[in-house]
């Protein structure tokens, strides 16, 4: 299985991008670099990506699982290199689920599910950057 993007100029430092689902999306630097911030950064939309692609692993299986959250989210932080070309060598991962009597041992099993198996993006990130993750649980 192959994917296929599409990137094509729009002037100055801003790019248009499709995907195979269909949706476009902007690349683009802020004014400080060039661009006029009309779009996502390239490093950050790999972070995009990586909060995205175990997002969508761990949703699924949390509902198999038939655990209720009222709200999940995941940030991520990476930290760049000081020489160029500069690149993620620390990315943290802190998945922050919310809701009333949530139940951690599942929770904690399917993040571990998605970061150890499933993520694709996980696993390329592992490649060149310490990833470090870790969950943290709201309950109201």
């Amino acid at each position: 299985m192959t994917h296929k993007v599409t990137t094509a100029w729009k002037k100055n430092v801003k790019f248009e991008s499709d995907n195979p689902s269909g949706h476009n999306l902007f690349i683009d630097l802020g004014e400080d670099n060039g661009g006029k911030g009309e779009g996502y950064r390239p490093k950050a939309l790999m972070l995009s990506a990586l909060a995205g692609c175990s997002g969508v692993d761990i949703t699924p299986m949390l509902e198999k699982m038939k655990v209720d959250i009222d709200d999940f989210k995941i940030v991520i932080e990476g930290h760049l290199t000081e020489e160029h070309p500069k690149y993620y060598h620390i990315v943290t991962v802190d998945y922050h689920f919310y809701g009333s009597d949530l139940n951690e041992a599942k929770i904690n099993r399917a993040v571990d599910l998605s970061v150890d198996k499933y993520c694709g993006v996980m696993e390329m990130f592992r490649r060149f950057a310490d990833v470090q993750v870790k969950s943290h649980f709201h309950n109201s």
